[in-house]
C-alpha cells in the first residue's frame, strides 16, 4: 500500500509569511520523522491553489491572510482535497476579530468590551487602557496597548499601517490580570497554558523573539472553567482540529475569550506543541493527529 501524500503549505501573501515558513518547515521535519507520509513542502507566493499537486491532505502550515481567512480552504474545497484546520466558513469568523466578537455575544461567550475605530478618531473611544488591533491580522502585527493619551495616535497608525491604511481598526478594553491560551483539538481541550510576558506585554516580539516570556502550566482551581469557555468559543465559531483561544483572566479569576487562532503556530515558541506535549503528545505525533483529522466541505 502507498504511503499518503500530504503537502504542507507555508509562506503566503500575508504579514505573517515568515513565521508560516518556520512552521511549514518544523512539520515537514516531524512529519518526515514519522515515516509514514510521502512529504511534499509547497511555498505559496500567490493567493491560489493552482500549484499545489494533488495529494490526499494539505497540512495547512499558513498563518494570516488568505490562507487563515477561509480562501485557501474554500479553494481546496473547490480541489475536493481535505486539509487540516477549520472549514472556509469558521476560518472566515475567527480571522475577522468583528465576526468573533459578534458571534461569541451571541452565543454568551464572555468576551472583553470592544468598539471600532476609523481612521480620523482623535482619542479613545473607550476608557484606558485599551488594546488597539487590525481586525484581521494575527501574530500580534501591528498591535498595541494603549495606557496614556498620547499613545493612542501611533498605536491607530500602526493597526492601520498593518491594514494597508484603510478601514476601521478594533479597539478593545485591556483586562488587567493574567493572559492564558487553551489549544482544542477535536473538540476536547488541552491543558491550560499561563503566559508570563516581561513587562506583562505579550507582542510580536515577546511571542518570536524573546527567550525571557515563560508558558507555565497553572494549576489554579478555575482552569476547568477555562477549558470549557475555550471549547465553548470552538463550538460557537464551527471550528474544527486544531484552534487556539486565547484569554485574558481579571482580579476576580473571571475568563475572557480574547481571540481565535485556527491556524496556529507550529514554531519552536508556539504554544499548541507545548500544550500537546504536556498531555503527552510530541510534535510528530500532533501533527499525525492533525492529518487523522483532515476534512474539506467539497
Amino acid at each position: 500500500m502507498s504511503s499518503k501524500k500530504i503537502c504542507v503549505l507555508m509562506g503566503g501573501t500575508s504579514n505573517e509569511r515568515d513565521v508560516s515558513l518556520v512552521s511549514g518547515k518544523n512539520v515537514v521535519d516531524a512529519l518526515v520523522s514519522l515515516n509514514k507520509y510521502e512529504v511534499i513542502p509547497v511555498v505559496l507566493d500567490r493567493d491560489s491553489v493552482e500549484d499545489v499537486p494533488d495529494c490526499d491532505v494539505c497540512f495547512l502550515a499558513l498563518h494570516g491572510g488568505w490562507g487563515e481567512s477561509g480562501g485557501v480552504q474554500a479553494a481546496l474545497d473547490k480541489r475536493k482535497i481535505p486539509y487540516t484546520g477549520p472549514g472556509a466558513k469558521a476560518s472566515q469568523i475567527a480571522m475577522d476579530k468583528v465576526k468573533t466578537k459578534m458571534v461569541l455575544e451571541m452565543k454568551g461567550v464572555p468576551t472583553a468590551k470592544w468598539t471600532l475605530a476609523s481612521p480620523g478618531t482623535e482619542a479613545s473611544p473607550l476608557p484606558l487602557p485599551v488594546v488597539v488591533k487590525p481586525p484581521c491580522d494575527g501574530s500580534s502585527v501591528g498591535i498595541s496597548k494603549v495606557q496614556a493619551a498620547d499613545e493612542w495616535k501611533p498605536a491607530l497608525d500602526a493597526a492601520l499601517a498593518a491594514q494597508g491604511g484603510k478601514g476601521e481598526v478594533m479597539v478593545e478594553a485591556f483586562i488587567e490580570g493574567r493572559e492564558m491560551t487553551v489549544a482544542v483539538i477535536d473538540g476536547a481541550p488541552l491543558p491550560v497554558i499561563e503566559i508570563c510576558a516581561k513587562g506583562g506585554w505579550y507582542g510580536y516580539d515577546e511571542k518570536y523573539n524573546s527567550d525571557e516570556t515563560r508558558y507555565p502550566f497553572p494549576d489554579d482551581p478555575f482552569l476547568p472553567l477555562v477549558q470549557q469557555i475555550a471549547v465553548d468559543a470552538y463550538r460557537a465559531c464551527g471550528c474544527r482540529g486544531v484552534t487556539r483561544v486565547d484569554f485574558r483572566i481579571d482580579a476576580k479569576n473571571r475568563p475572557f475569550v480574547l481571540e481565535l487562532n485556527t491556524l496556529p503556530g507550529m514554531t519552536g515558541h508556539s504554544l499548541v506543541p507545548k500544550a500537546a506535549q504536556q498531555a503527552g503528545l510530541s510534535f510528530p505525533e500532533l501533527c499525525d493527529r492533525m492529518i487523522a483529522a483532515a476534512k474539506c466541505d467539497g
